[in-house]
């Protein structure tokens, strides 16, 4: 005798239990189980109001784990994409933003330890701050501004 599927609510509750989500993650995730117009919003109600999906709890989450890793730029567009307000989301990048240079700083030192040697390097360096999501003046003020001691000419790097 098969089991009958599990519902929405206990889906998302799956879902939640793994990790804070979003509500539009969950809409997005449950989406293919609704069966009958309405339900998933019902359910997805029905949680919200119990405490059980929070915006500022994924906010928190989401910054908490990303933050030591990834540059202002990167984490907004993660928050964008869960769909939170982007007051909240602005408000959090202005949090961010006076330790955005020690995290840089903290990244660059355990992927690379030292100060490139070639011109090629510090691109190389550029590149993987820059995928990172840290802005060209945070790369530059963590790199030295050393482009003009590898013989090359100070440029703005936010071009």
């Amino acid at each position: 005798m098969a089991l009958p599927p599990p519902s929405l609510k206990a889906r998302a509750l799956r879902f939640l239990s793994a990790r804070e989500h979003s509500r539009l993650e969950l809409e997005r995730k449950l989406a293919p189980f609704e069966e009958k117009p309405g339900s998933l919003a019902a359910a997805l109600d029905e949680l919200q109001g119990k405490g059980f999906i929070s915006e500022e709890r994924v906010l928190a989450s989401v910054v908490y784990q990303r933050a030591p890793k990834l540059g202002a730029m990167r984490l907004r567009q993660e928050l964008m994409r869960k769909g939170l307000e982007p007051e909240a989301v602005a408000y959090a990048m202005n949090a961010l933003k006076s330790s955005e240079v020690a995290r840089a700083q903290a990244v660059w030192v355990k992927k690379f330890g030292q100060a490139a040697s070639t011109p090629a390097d510090r691109a190389r360096q550029i590149r993987f701050l820059a995928g990172r999501g840290f802005s060209g003046e945070t790369i530059h003020r963590v790199l030295g501004g050393g482009a003009s001691d590898a013989g090359e000419d100070t440029q703005d790097w936010d071009d």
